[in-house]
C-alpha cells in the first residue's frame, strides 16, 4: 500500500478500491539476470517495479532502463496480440507487482482518479516512443555508437569488437567510427584499450544517447 499510495498512477484512488486490487495482485522477487517479459512469455498484467532496475530491449535495440516506480506491461493489456513487443531483463535483484488485467479494468471503472492517471501515463509513453523514434532516425554516428555500446556491454561495462565488426553493427565507415570514438572519449564517456571499449559512466552515456 505504501508504494502504491505514493505512486502517480494511483494518486487519489480510494484506499478500499486499492486494497481490493492488491489482494488480487502478485508480488514477485526477480533475480538479477532473469527475464521478466519476453515476446512469447508474458502475462496480461500491469507491472509496477517496486525495487531494482530492468533493461527493456527490442531485439538488439536498447529501449530504456526501468527504475523503481516505473510501470510496464500496458502493451499486453486490452489487445489480442500473441507477442509482447519487448524483452524485460532484471539488471539487479528486483521486486515486481503484477496487477491482472481484470483488476486494471476494475480500477478504470471504479476510480475516476486512476482512469485519468492512466491516460496521463499512456500519453507520456506516446511522447517517449516518439522521441525514441526520432533518435533511431538520427544520423549522428556518436549517438548510434553510444546506443550500441549500451546494448552490447557486459557486466563490467565493456564491449570487445574489432573496428570492422563495429562498423558493420552500426552501419558507418571506419573514419566515421573513429570520429565517433573521439567524440565520446572527449566527453569522458568511454575509454579504449585495443578492441575493448569501456563505458566509464553508463548513466551519462544513456543521457547522451537520448535513452
Amino acid at each position: 500500500m505504501e508504494h502504491l499510495e505514493s505512486h502517480p498512477l494511483f494518486a487519489g484512488v480510494e484506499p478500499g478500491v486499492l486494497q481490493g486490487v492488491l489482494e488480487q495482485a502478485d508480488r514477485l522477487e526477480i533475480a538479477k539476470g532473469e527475464t521478466i517479459y519476453q515476446p512469447k512469455r508474458f502475462r496480461r498484467c500491469l507491472g509496477v517495479l517496486l525495487q531494482g532496475q530492468v533493461q527493456v530491449r527490442r531485439e538488439q535495440l536498447l529501449v530504456s532502463v526501468l527504475e523503481q516506480g516505473d510501470v510496464f506491461g500496458a502493451a499486453a493489456l486490452f489487445q489480442m496480440a500473441q507477442q509482447y513487443p519487448t524483452t524485460l531483463k532484471a539488471l539487479t535483484p528486483c521486486t515486481v507487482l503484477l496487477i491482472p488485467q481484470d483488476q486494471v479494468r476494475k480500477l478504470l471503472h471504479e476510480s475516476g482518479a486512476f482512469a485519468e492517471n492512466y491516460v496521463v501515463y499512456l500519453s507520456g509513453r506516446i511522447h517517449f516512443l516518439s522521441r525514441r523514434l526520432d533518435t533511431m532516425c538520427a544520423s549522428s554516428s556518436q549517438i548510434r555508437l553510444a546506443q550500441y555500446l549500451l546494448t552490447a556491454q557486459d557486466e563490467k561495462g565493456d564491449v570487445t569488437l574489432s573496428a570492422t565488426q563495429l562498423c558493420q553493427r552500426i552501419a558507418v565507415g571506419r573514419a566515421t567510427l573513429y570520429r565517433a570514438f573521439e567524440a565520446l572519449e572527449e566527453e569522458g564517456l568511454i575509454t579504449r584499450d585495443g578492441k575493448t571499449i569501456h563505458i566509464t559512466d553508463v548513466r551519462r552515456l544513456g543521457t547522451y544517447a537520448n535513452l
